[in-house]
C-alpha cells in the first residue's frame, strides 16, 4: 500500500490519540486495582486463570462483530477512503463490523468488563488482566488458517499465553528504540546518555510518561547492576524495584518531556528541544521525512516493546465472526495495509511482499535476532514467576512510584 509523506503525516495527524498505551499518572491510582490483579472473578497473580471453555469449531457468521481496538486497527475508509480493510471483511464474511476506539489499555479493560465486546486489540500491559480476569477466552489457534505464518517468536510469550495455551492471535509490534539528535551527539550505543548525569543530552531528555517506564530503567540496571540479579524487568522484587525508582528519580532534573502522544515527541525533536531518549520508529521516519537531523539506535542493553493481540472475550455474542477477523487481520495484504498505516512490524512476515520497499528492512521484521533483544510490555504482578514466590512489586506500586517520581 503506497502513500506520500504527506499522506502519511495527514494518517499519523488522524490517529494521534492511538498510543496512549498506558495509564498517566495523573490517572494511574484510579485503576490500580485493575492494574494490579484480579476483575470479573480472577486474579492477575493467580497460578491459573479461570476456566474459560475454548471454541472448538467455527459456526456460521453471526452477522456482527463488536471490537475494542487501537484507532487505526479496524479502518473502514471514514478517515482515509484509500486505508479500508473492514469493508472487504464484511463483503466476504457477512460480518458487520463496529468498532469501539480505546486510547489506553486501562480503557480497554474496563470496555470488556461490560461483555458488550467480542474482541479487543490489547497490548502486553493488558493481557494477562484479561486472562486471569476470565474476560477473554484461549484461542484455538487451529481454526486460524493464517497462524502458521505469524513470527515464531510473537507466539507462547507470557504477555499472550499461559503454560503453553494461546490467547489470541499476535497483530503487530515494535522496539522502543532510542532516538537522538545526530547534529547534537554521535551515536549512541548504550542508554546511559538518558541516565547519566554527565550525558551530552541532559536537560533535554525525553521519556516515555508511563508507570511501564519503570521497567527500561530496570533493563539499564540488568546490565549495569548485576548484583541486583534482574531477570526480568517486570518481576522485580522489592530491592530491584527501589533501584530502579532511585534511577528514575537521579533522571528526573534531566528529563525535559515526557510523552505520551508521540506527535508531541515528534515535535520536541524536530524543533531540537530533544537531544535524545525513548521514541517508535514511526516517529523517527516521520521527523527525517522533514529533515530533522535525528536518527535511532538499539543500544547494548536492548530496549523494551510492545507485542499487541487480537484476543476474543469469553463472552463474546459473536464468536465465529471473531475468528473470521482474526485470520483476516492476519492475511499477508491486510497487515502489510495495517502496519503501514500505524507504523509497526507485521506479525505475519509474509506481508513484506505488499509493503513499500523497505519498510520491512526498517521495522526487522522477520529479524528474531533483534526481537530477542526486546523485553515486550507486560503486566507487573505480586508472582515473581520463579522460587522468589509472590515477592515481586505490583502494578500498583508501580504506578504509586510513578506519580512520585515525576513529582
Amino acid at each position: 500500500m503506497a502513500r506520500t509523506r504527506n499522506a502519511t503525516v495527514t494518517a499519523r495527524s488522524a490517529v494521534r490519540a492511538r498510543r496512549s498505551r498506558t495509564v498517566l499518572a495523573a490517572g494511574a491510582l484510579s485503576t490500580a486495582a485493575a492494574l494490579a490483579g484480579g476483575c470479573s472473578g480472577g486474579s492477575a497473580d493467580a497460578a491459573t486463570p479461570p476456566d474459560v471453555p475454548m471454541m472448538q469449531q467455527l459456526g456460521t457468521p453471526e452477522g456482527r462483530l463488536d471490537l475494542v481496538a487501537w484507532t487505526g486497527y479496524a479502518e473502514d475508509g471514514s478517515n482515509d477512503k484509500h486505508v479500508n480493510w473492514v469493508t472487504p471483511f464484511t463483503k466476504a464474511t457477512g460480518c458487520r463490523v463496529h468498532t469501539k476506539v480505546a486510547d489506553t489499555s486501562d480503557s480497554m479493560v474496563e470496555l470488556m468488563k461490560t461483555g458488550q465486546y467480542d474482541g479487543v486489540s490489547a497490548s502486553g500491559d493488558a493481557s494477562l488482566r484479561l486472562i486471569y480476569g476470565g474476560l477473554v477466552a484461549p484461542v484455538n489457534t487451529g481454526l486460524l488458517g493464517n497462524y502458521d505464518d505469524i513470527a515464531g517468536y510473537l507466539k507462547n510469550q507470557p504477555y499472550n499465553s499461559v503454560s503453553g495455551q494461546m490467547y489470541g492471535v499476535p497483530h503487530g509490534y515494535g522496539a522502543n528504540m532510542l532516538m537522538y539528535r545526530t547534529d547534537k551527539m554521535p551515536r549512541p550505543t548504550s542508554w546511559n546518555v538518558v541516565w547519566d548525569t554527565n550525558s551530552p543530552a541532559a536537560g533535554h531528555v525525553v521519556a516515555y510518561d508511563s508507570p511501564i517506564y519503570i521497567a527500561d530503567a530496570a533493563l539499564y540496571l540488568k546490565a549495569h547492576r548485576p548484583d541486583l540479579k534482574i531477570t526480568d524487568v517486570y518481576e522485580l522484587d522489592d530491592e530491584q524495584f527501589n533501584a530502579a525508582v532511585e534511577l528514575l528519580k537521579r533522571q528526573r532534573p534531566n528529563v525535559n518531556q515526557y510523552w505520551a502522544n508521540y506527535l508531541d515527541e515528534l515535535q520536541s525533536f524536530k524543533s531540537g528541544y530533544n537531544y535524545a531518549g525513548t521514541a517508535w520508529q514511526v516517529t523517527a521516519n516521520l521527523a527525517t521525512a522533514d529533515l530533522a537531523p535525528v536518527a535511532t539506535t538499539l543500544p547494548s542493553e536492548g530496549a523494551t516493546g510492545w507485542s499487541d493481540t487480537w484476543m476474543v472475550s469469553s463472552k463474546a455474542q459473536h464468536p465465529t465472526c471473531m475468528y473470521k477477523w482474526m485470520n483476516w487481520i492476519t492475511t499477508p495484504k491486510v497487515q502489510a495495509q495495517v502496519a503501514q498505516w500505524f507504523g509497526e512490524a507485521p506479525a505475519n512476515p509474509k506481508a513484506c511482499q505488499y509493503t513499500d520497499r523497505g519498510f520491512c528492512s526498517v521495522y526487522h521484521v522477520g529479524d528474531p535476532v533483534f526481537y530477542k533483544r526486546l523485553a515486550f510490555w507486560k503486566t507487573p504482578v505480586k508472582n515473581c514467576g520463579d522460587d522468589r514466590g509472590n515477592k515481586c512489586v505490583d502494578y500498583t506500586r508501580w504506578a504509586q512510584a510513578w506519580m512520585q517520581i515525576k513529582g
